[in-house]
């Protein structure tokens, strides 16, 4: 497989925002805030940011299952987010999360741009990432860090 090396992904993935084979979570609620703690514990975002990507999801419905078992939780830039950073679970157990297609969802990729800039160039080096054949079938089966970032 030809993935694309993306430095400034394989920078922000740091071992204290990755989490592998997480139990415990049922809701897409519990799944955000998870995914949102682990920035907040990096010193990335703060409390706020975390629920208004809550909000988010609960206002605007499941748009961040942006393929079939994968969501990336977000909100809007600013104030809340100290700099831009990316967060990556993979759940054990699936989550629904009411989307028609693309239920139900085992990789989680939390989003946090300080700007508008920094949060469209995060969606862009993701999308090439995530573009390729069977990437996210790979990610949901991942077994170690070392394996996540030599995808990367």
């Amino acid at each position: 497989m030809n993935i694309t090396r993306n430095s400034t992904l394989r920078k922000l993935l740091t071992r204290e925002v990755v989490r592998l084979g997480v139990e415990g979570l049922r809701t897409p609620q519990e799944v955000i805030a998870y995914g949102g703690g682990l920035l907040k514990e990096a010193g990335k975002v703060n409390e706020q940011y975390i629920d208004d990507m809550i909000s988010a999801y609960e206002t605007l419905g499941p748009y961040i299952v942006m393929a079939p078992g994968l969501a990336m939780p977000h909100a809007r830039p600013g104030g809340n987010v100290m700099e831009n950073a990316v967060s990556f679970l993979q759940l054990k157990t699936p989550v629904e999360f009411q989307h028609s297609s693309n239920d139900p969802v085992k990789v989680v990729i939390t989003l946090a741009g300080s700007s508008d800039n920094g949060h469209i160039e995060l969606l862009q080096d993701l999308s090439s990432f995530l573009g390729e054949e069977g990437i996210i079938e790979q990610l949901s089966l991942v077994t170690s860090y070392e394996e996540l970032i030599k995808m990367i």
